[in-house]
């Protein structure tokens, strides 16, 4: 039996029936290339001279005039790299850094180091010894990067233990065949294909390990999802060290034939690109892009002159999204638009809105062979049970695109995070009946007030409804009577003021014990490289203007810092002197978090 909805032999699941009619035939027998190298030759071979690559903002040409790259061009490339790598000191398996920007020549090199060992795609923006440390942990042979970022490479090389070789795209001689792999070893599925680390900002990020099997069964069930049929044209914007860019507008469209528009290094930071996004849209009859809600908040006003009937949908992820971020984008683009979810430890997506079977509320159905519930768990974060359906829990995820654990010492270790092969994701939700998903927060964000659990989204929701808030983020500050309480912070038109917000927010909570005890109108909230909330650093904050507080009532002259240590915030006050300083240190002892008193 087939599913319901289908493009020639493509299963598609565009509603929630079509879902256990694609599982009736087994994921073994889809025929799936074994690598990353076989699913872009095996495109090379059917498409040949179908353009694979637009590439826009390279060599300073303008974005009206790219450099395309035809399937052929594109494998050519990765057998350049190829090449190159060996060249360089790459043996089979071993691991390659990738320190790049978003070019062309980034996913040579993705799918070359792959073809070749395991591609490690690393923010150029890390600090130098973030970037050292995970060369270090990924026992990185060469490291692959760009003259603009050479000096940076060499430092960081040099400080890994490893010192490893640089190999120069650009720079370095690159006149090597393009007709095959400099080998005729080919991956298998179960090789690990590439490392990528987790989006953070402060403290060594984690590494977690795909497989060419988990990345493969990602690009084709993407594909199910409708997303690249017929005349497809996805745009990218997103940075390549990120599993969304590499695989929504990288080997999924590779895999099904379609052609990405790449909007350069920048991605979609470039100002000069940005003010242009809808005739972008308009010339290169653009049908989908993925951002995070912050993108969309930016995306200028449609022209009237511009034709963008050729978009189909905006997808969203990564973040919780403003009520008017979406009704002005759908209000102004005239297309829906659908939330995902997915996470770095499952590839990169678990679920999607089903084209034609949207439900409010949620962030769509699970992709096909994945399955998703939610689970109790105990103190120590261990599942106990399952939820029923529509029962709040922590989500948790198995199947073809589960990792194997973050990268250790010795290998991949699931302990913890995959438990009986079921990913602990750490995010709150519920899973309906029929599969659909619904987000309600992170576990870690809970804040607890004398014991009574708070979920921080409805609060940032009830904000989000006032006319002059654009962005919202409650967190739990440290309190000596309640342990925490929820204080908000928000960006918001320059009318409004911390007491009306407040106020609002009060009036406006979804319960007393709800309410922000604070709120704090800041520029911009902050973010991860990739765009999500950073709710560790609005902790931070709010310590700081607590011990702040705390010196000014007490009459104590000296600074005040606050980092973090082993999760928690630290306090520390130097050169104190003058007021009170017995008494602030017994008002800050009755804190939850540690301090030191440095006197003058």
């Amino acid at each position: 039996m087939t599913a319901h909805h289908t493009e020639g032999d493509r299963p598609l699941v565009l509603g929630p029936e079509d879902l256990p009619l694609v599982e009736k035939v087994p994921l073994a027998e889809r025929d799936l290339p074994a690598s990353t190298y076989e699913l872009i030759s095996r495109t090379a071979a059917a498409h040949p001279d179908a353009p694979a690559l637009h590439l826009l903002g390279e060599n300073g040409r303008h974005w009206s005039e790219p450099d395309t790259w035809t399937y052929t061009d594109l494998l050519r490339n990765v057998h350049r790299v190829a090449h190159a790598l060996i060249a360089a000191g790459l043996r089979h398996g071993g691991t390659a850094g990738l320190l790049l920007p978003s070019t062309g020549m980034t996913y040579a090199a993705f799918l070359a180091a792959q073809a070749i060992g395991v591609a490690n795609p690393i923010n150029p923006m890390l600090a130098m010894e973030h970037i050292a440390d995970i060369l270090t942990l990924t026992k990185a042979e060469v490291v692959v990067t760009v003259p603009a970022l050479a000096e940076k490479a060499r430092q960081v090389a040099g400080r890994a233990a490893l010192r490893v070789p640089l190999l120069v795209l650009g720079a370095d001689d690159l006149d090597h065949p393009g007709d095959a792999l400099p080998t005729d070893r080919r991956p298998r599925p179960c090789d690990i294909a590439a490392y990528f680390h987790t989006g953070g900002t402060t403290g060594t990020p984690k590494v977690a390990p795909h497989t060419h099997a988990m990345e493969v069964y990602m690009a084709w069930a993407l594909g199910s999802t409708g997303g690249f049929l017929g005349d497809a044209v996805p745009l990218a914007g997103l940075p390549l060290f990120h599993v969304n860019a590499v695989h929504v507008t990288g080997l999924a469209p590779f895999m099904h034939g379609r052609p990405v528009v790449s909007l350069g290094p920048l991605g979609y930071r470039d100002r000069t690109l940005m003010p242009d996004f809808w005739r972008i849209v308009e010339r290169f009859r653009v049908t989908s892009f993925s951002a995070v809600p912050t993108v969309y908040a930016m995306l200028p006003p449609v022209p009237e002159s511009v034709d963008v009937s050729s978009l189909r949908a905006g997808a969203v992820g990564a973040a919780p999204l403003p009520g008017r971020v979406r009704t002005d984008f759908e209000a102004d683009a005239k297309v829906p638009m659908l939330e995902g979810y997915g996470l770095t430890e499952a590839t990169c997506v678990t679920s999607a809105t089903p084209a034609f079977a949207p439900r409010p509320g949620s962030v769509g159905l699970r992709l096909p062979y994945q399955h998703v519930k939610a689970v109790r768990v105990d103190a120590a974060d261990r599942p106990i049970g399952d939820c029923g359906p529509g029962e709040v829990g922590v989500l948790a995820v198995n199947g073809p695109s589960v990792f194997p654990g973050y990268l250790g010492p010795n290998g991949p270790d699931p302990s913890g995070k995959v438990v009986d092969g079921w990913l602990l994701t750490g995010d709150l939700g519920r899973v309906d009946e029929d599969g659909y998903l619904y987000l309600t927060g992170r576990a870690k964000d809970l804040i607890i007030r004398g014991g009574h659990n708070i979920d921080p989204r409805p609060v940032e929701e009830s904000l989000l409804a006032h006319p002059l808030v654009t962005g919202a983020a409650v967190v739990g500050r440290p309190d000596p009577h309640a342990g925490e309480v929820p204080i908000a912070y928000v960006t918001a038109d320059a009318a409004a003021t911390e007491d009306d917000l407040l106020a609002w927010a009060r009036d406006h909570a979804p319960e007393p014990a709800a309410a922000p005890k604070q709120v704090h109108v800041i520029g911009e909230l902050p973010t991860t490289t990739v765009g999500k909330p950073y709710k560790a650093a609005l902790v931070v904050d709010s310590v700081r203007r607590l011990v702040l507080a705390e010196m000014a009532a007490h009459h104590v002259s000296g600074t005040a810092e606050v980092t973090v240590r082993d999760g928690r915030p630290f306090a520390e006050i130097r050169g104190a002197h003058d007021g009170d300083l017995e008494g602030l240190s017994a008002a800050l002892d009755r804190y939850p978090f540690p301090h030191r008193l440095e006197r003058s």
